[in-house]
């Protein structure tokens, strides 16, 4: 990497060719694995995706949310009405209406809780994603209740080149291809001067108020923004497996997003899949062999990992790899 390239922030040449290496690899998975283990990868990215809108805020503006299931299950529930309402079930409408429905929510959420600082700003997000929860729950007539809403996959439509109904390599495509733009888009903002102002803000809160920004607003959209990304992964989980349930919006989702993380390793955006990938596969391992205690040795292994490898597994590879 030339000198002129670090002044300018560009990343080293090798990150492109990584990252050209894995989209290749994962462009080809679901040609070559089985059915079980193709659809496996395909929720690999669902997962990271919501983990990487997580990071938005955890590792760049320094704000532990435990709502994120809010986000991800109404992006489920507003794909779910869009496909349930809008006849013949189309897949745009879907994605549009998820969208909306956590975008309005983030909104809400971001308007109050960003009020607050610290432990007090992550309990404020359990709360708010507990009582979405509580109303999921119990509007049986519109939710569908414990049971949650069931519907069909919508069939792929450009416009030009018509409709074609999806099959699970190519959804498995479709989303690929959609976590692609979004880490690209997602990675543009977080360098650009308001990425910049955001990881301000989480080494150093009270002097980037004294230098003149407006901390709340930058939180309030870091907020908004982490809760778009993470209801466009609800949509995507609900289109794969055809339903969406109340479960999705209790808060251990929104747990089992802060482990991806800092397994991970926050603040990388990269990391927030690799910690989706690295504990899905373990549990899935580990719970072929223990089947109704294997959080123990999932619970143990992730222990290990915040005290040997606090900067996750990104982190432990870049020093590997400087060695």
């Amino acid at each position: 990497m030339t000198t002129a390239a670090v002044r300018a922030g560009r990343p080293p040449t090798g990150h492109w060719i990584g990252f050209g290496v894995v989209l290749a690899l994962l462009s080809v998975a679901p040609l070559v694995l089985p059915a079980f283990w193709q659809r496996f990868a395909t929720e690999i990215l669902i997962w990271g995706l919501l983990a990487m809108s997580s990071d938005i805020l955890i590792g760049y503006t320094g704000m532990v949310s435990f709502g994120h299931s809010a986000f991800f299950g109404l992006g489920m529930y507003g794909a779910a009405a869009a496909l349930l309402t809008i006849k013949p079930p189309s897949l745009w409408p879907a994605v549009l209406y998820g969208l909306v429905g956590a975008g309005a929510v983030a909104v809400f959420v971001a308007y109050f809780a960003t009020r607050l600082r610290d432990i007090y700003f992550a309990i404020s997000t359990l709360v708010f994603s507990q009582i979405f929860y509580v109303i999921i729950f119990t509007w049986t007539e519109v939710t569908g209740g414990e049971n949650g809403l069931t519907f069909s996959q919508p069939a792929f439509a450009l416009p030009g080149l018509g409709s074609s109904r999806f099959t699970p390599v190519t959804f498995h495509w479709f989303v690929l291809a959609v976590v692609t733009l979004s880490y690209l888009a997602v990675r543009r903002i977080t360098r650009s001067p308001f990425g910049m102002v955001l990881q301000s803000i989480r080494e150093n809160e009270p002097r980037t108020r004294a230098i003149g920004y407006h901390v709340e607003r930058y939180k309030m959209v870091a907020v908004m923004l982490s809760g778009l990304v993470a209801g466009l992964a609800g949509v995507l989980y609900a289109l794969q497996n055809k339903f969406a349930a109340p479960d999705f919006v209790f808060f251990v989702v929104s747990g089992e997003v802060v482990i991806f993380n800092v397994m991970g390793g926050m603040g990388t955006l990269v990391g927030p899949f690799a910690g989706a990938a690295f504990f899905l596969l373990l549990r899935e391992g580990i719970s072929r062999f223990f089947t109704e205690y294997y959080l123990i040795p999932v619970g143990l292994i992730f222990t290990a990992m915040v005290i040997f490898l606090p900067q996750g597994l990104l982190g432990f590879l870049r020093r590997a790899l400087n060695r």
